[in-house]
C-alpha cells in the first residue's frame, strides 16, 4: 500500500491532525487528555485505546495520535493520550501500569526501549490489555501487534539516496539520532552504515551523536557536530525534532548552503527551511495515517477478529485492509520525499 494510495484519505486525517493539535499537546503534569464518545461505529463502544506516545509535545506524535483519535471516533470507542514529557527509557511505565489498572481495551505506544517497558507491558497484557506498538517497537515478545512506518530498509536507503545526492556521493557525514536507545533509530543507523558500505564508498560517516528527541539538545548537538568536523558535508536526522533543531542551526549559520542537511521531517517543520534553501529534501510517511492504522489494528484486536497471526487481515477505515506480515506487524507503506516542488502540497 503506497503513500499515494493514501492521499484520498489524507485531507481528513489532516484537518483532525491539525484541529486536535492544541488538546494533544503537554499537560504540566505529563498526563493525558480523554476525548472519546460514541459516534455510532460497529462494535467499538466498548473499546477504550489509550495512546502512548515517546513524549508529549512533539509535533510528531501530536500528528500521529490526532489520526489515531479520529478513528477511535469513527467506530465509537474511548480515546485517551497520556505520556511523559521527556523521551527516556524508564519514563513510560507508570502510563503503562495505570493504563492496566484502569482496565484499557487496547494501548498504542511508541517504545522508548526495546526492553526497558516490557515487563510493565507483560503485566497489562496478562490483565487483558491488547498491545500494539507503532513507530518504535519493542522486542516481539512484549506486544501483539507492531504497525511499521515502512521497512527499516526502506527508511535506511531512502535517507542515504538523499544525503548521497546532495553531496554527490563523496564526503564526509555525521548522524543526529533521537535517543541512543530508541529501537527504530538504531536499526535505521545499522542499515545506513551497511547501505554506505555497500554503495558508498566515497561517503564516510564520522560520527553519531543524539538529541535525545529534545529541541535544544538537538540544536546544541548540530553546532558541536560542525565544531568538531570541519570538513563535515552532509548531516542526516532520522527524527522529526532533531531535523528541524538542525535546520534552525544551520539556517542562521554560516554552513547554510555548504552542509546538506537531510532525514525525516513533518512538511509542516520543514517548509520554511525547504524554501530558503537550508534543506534540499527530505522523507518521511504521514503520521497521522500511522496513527490511523495503529487505532484500527488495536480495534481488530480488541474485538477478537486477529490475533496478529501471520495473515490475519482486518479493515482499517479510510485506509482498506491491511494483513498481518511475519512477527506480528503491518506495514503502512513506503517514504515519501519532500522537496520544494511538492511541500505546499501537504499539511501536517
Amino acid at each position: 500500500m503506497k503513500f499515494n494510495r493514501r492521499l484520498s484519505a489524507f485531507a481528513a486525517v489532516t484537518l483532525v491532525a491539525s484541529l486536535g493539535l492544541t488538546a494533544c499537546g503537554s499537560d504540566s503534569d505529563g498526563g493525558g487528555s480523554d476525548a472519546g464518545g460514541d459516534t455510532g461505529g460497529s462494535g467499538g463502544g466498548d473499546i477504550s485505546v489509550t495512546f502512548l506516545p515517546k513524549n508529549l509535545g512533539n509535533p510528531y506524535f501530536d500528528t500521529s495520535d490526532a489520526g489515531g483519535k479520529k478513528a477511535v471516533e469513527e467506530f465509537g470507542g474511548t480515546f485517551e493520550e497520556v505520556g511523559p514529557d521527556t523521551a527516556t527509557p524508564d519514563a513510560q511505565v507508570p502510563f503503562i501500569n495505570t493504563a492496566a489498572q484502569q482496565g484499557v481495551s487496547a494501548l498504542v505506544v511508541s517504545a522508548n526501549d526495546p526492553e526497558a517497558i516490557c515487563d510493565a507491558l507483560d503485566e497489562a497484557r496478562s490483565a487483558g490489555t491488547k498491545i500494539v506498538t507503532f513507530d518504535s517497537d519493542t522486542n516481539p515478545e512484549c506486544r501483539d501487534l507492531y504497525i511499521n512506518q515502512a521497512t527499516a530498509d526502506g527508511i535506511a536507503k531512502a535517507q542515504i539516496d538523499l544525503i548521497a545526492d546532495q553531496i554527490g556521493d563523496a564526503g564526509e557525514i555525521a548522524i543526529l539520532s533521537a535517543s541512543a536507545n530508541a529501537t527504530n533509530q538504531n536499526a535505521w543507523i545499522d542499515l545506513m552504515e551497511k547501505e554506505l558500505s555497500a554503495n558508498h564508498p566515497d561517503i564516510q560517516l564520522v560520527d553519531t551523536v543524539y538529541g535525545d528527541d529534545d529541541d535544544q539538545t538537538s540544536f546544541d548537538k548540530t553546532a558541536a557536530l560542525l565544531q568538531a568536523h570541519p570538513n563535515l558535508k552532509g548531516i542526516i536526522s532520522p527524527t522529526t525534532v532533531g531535523i528541524a533543531a538542525a535546520a534552525r542551526y544551520l539556517s542562521a549559520s554560516k554552513y547554510k548552503g555548504k552542509v546538506a542537511l537531510t532525514g525525516l521531517g513533518t512538511p509542516n517543520q520543514m517548509r520554511e527551511y525547504v524554501k530558503d534553501g537550508t534543506v534540499t529534501a527530505f522523507a518521511l510517511w504521514n503520521p497521522g495515517d500511522l496513527g490511523y492504522l495503529a487505532a484500527y489494528a488495536a480495534k481488530a484486536l480488541a474485538d477478537g477478529d486477529i490475533t496478529g497471526a501471520e495473515g490475519d487481515s482486518f479493515e482499517a477505515g479510510d485506509l482498506g485492509t491491511f494483513e498481518v506480515d511475519a512477527d506480528a506487524t503491518v506495514l503502512l507503506g513506503d517514504p515519501f520525499v519532500f522537496d520544494k516542488s511538492n511541500i505546499d502540497d501537504f499539511d501536517f
